[in-house]
């Protein structure tokens, strides 16, 4: 695959996957992934759209800079729709539903919104992540305990049980979480204290805002996220994890961004 790049307003490059033809749709994964995470709803998008699957900075191909603020990734992705003709439509998955998010309200130029699953948790939905989530990331970041940082992500964050965990250290796809493991640190920084931002009233943009019933306090998300928008609709995919499979999210959003 041909990576190709856009320059951001700070000099970073930031790589994507282009495919297909169309109006455009631009990809945001989060957590310790890159565009591979969304390759496969990509793929099926491409059939009636232009696809721009990118890597967040810090992750896969693009760079990354020496100090961070989320506004670094704001202006990375007006970088990708400024490439893209200037409009798009937008989709983050999880907390890249987050970003996506807050980039609409600091003013990127998202044409329509589409959301999956946003791990905003609401008081009493779920035991609350550690008060000092991103400050323990940082300290395991000094001391080169990358795979100490996924863990805290999936047990601390994601809410896995750690004998779950444990396990998938020796699994194939660990080492890749772990060269990116830095990146949530940026993915904390930009969620903050994970309730639903300010603001999201004022926020007009078209948003589908999609989840799987699957999981009690996601689903409390959705439903208060969508009522904090005044421009959002809300739909379930029975019985898919937060682990879509593509095939099942890939028509609901060539509908809306159709």
């Amino acid at each position: 695959m041909n990576m190709q790049t856009v320059v951001s307003k700070d000099g970073t490059e930031i790589a994507y996957d282009r495919s297909g033809s169309g109006p455009v749709i631009i990809m945001m994964a989060a957590g310790p992934t890159d565009h591979w995470a969304l390759a496969g709803i990509a793929e099926l998008l491409s059939e009636d759209f232009t696809v721009f699957n990118y890597d967040r900075r810090g992750r896969g191909d693009s760079g990354d800079s020496a100090s961070y603020a989320p506004e670094r990734e704001y202006e990375d992705l007006q970088a990708l729709i400024t490439e893209a003709g200037g409009d798009a439509r937008v989709f983050g998955s999880s907390g890249g539903g987050i970003l996506a998010l807050k980039a609409a309200a600091w003013g990127a130029d998202i044409g329509r919104l589409a959301i999956w699953e946003a791990p905003f948790i609401l008081e009493g939905s779920r035991p609350p992540v550690r008060a000092d989530y991103r400050q323990n990331l940082e300290k395991l970041l000094t001391e080169n305990r990358r795979g100490d940082m996924i863990e805290s992500f999936m047990v601390d964050a994601v809410g896995m049980p750690v004998e779950f965990v444990t396990p998938m250290r020796d699994a194939p796809f660990w080492p890749s979480m772990e060269r990116i493991a830095h990146t949530l640190i940026y993915d904390a920084t930009i969620i903050g204290d994970w309730s639903l931002p300010a603001g999201l009233p004022e926020l007009t943009v078209p948003t589908l805002v999609l989840e799987g019933g699957t999981t009690p306090w996601l689903t409390q998300s959705a439903e208060a996220l969508t009522q904090a928008l005044p421009a959002a609709r809300h739909t379930v995919l029975p019985g898919q994890t937060h682990d879509v499979e593509a095939t099942a999210i890939a028509p609901q959003l060539a509908e809306f961004f159709s």
